[in-house]
């Protein structure tokens, strides 16, 4: 039987105190990464798109790191997105800057609201740890 790791970068102990998840969970090799939101240390949200987007792949790599991955390492990603043709175009720039274009499968899926007002993205992947 496989054993699970709870995966916590130490900044992000406030917000597993307040919502009650895990960040990131290790099973074997594969990261299973939560949803990450454009927000601050201080869990506020960042009311300007493009640096909330930018917010929020810096704590999905925050993540990633914690467990030993990179962006390179995700093989799925999921992204939840408020507004989806409003703000898409700027998210694709933000993500083709930040994140390896090719490399894993994605699908995208707009909502209505997610779990705080202002929030316009959330981002989950899954991860292979590298050998």
């Amino acid at each position: 039987m496989s054993e699970r790791e709870i995966i916590i970068p130490p900044s992000m102990q406030p917000i597993v105190e307040r919502a009650g998840y895990a960040p990131a969970v290790r099973i074997d090799k594969t990261i299973y990464c939560a949803g990450q939101v454009g927000r601050t240390a201080a869990l506020e949200v960042i009311a300007e798109p493009e640096a909330q987007f930018v917010a929020c792949w810096e704590n999905l790599r925050e993540v990633l790191a914690a467990a030993g991955c990179t962006f390179e390492d995700v093989v799925e990603m999921t992204t939840y997105h408020v507004a989806m043709s409003q703000h898409m175009a700027v998210f694709r720039e933000v993500k083709n800057r930040l994140f390896p274009r090719g490399l894993c499968a994605w699908t995208s899926i707009g909502v209505s609201e997610l779990a705080h007002p202002g929030l316009l993205v959330e981002i989950k992947c899954i991860a292979v740890q590298p050998s």
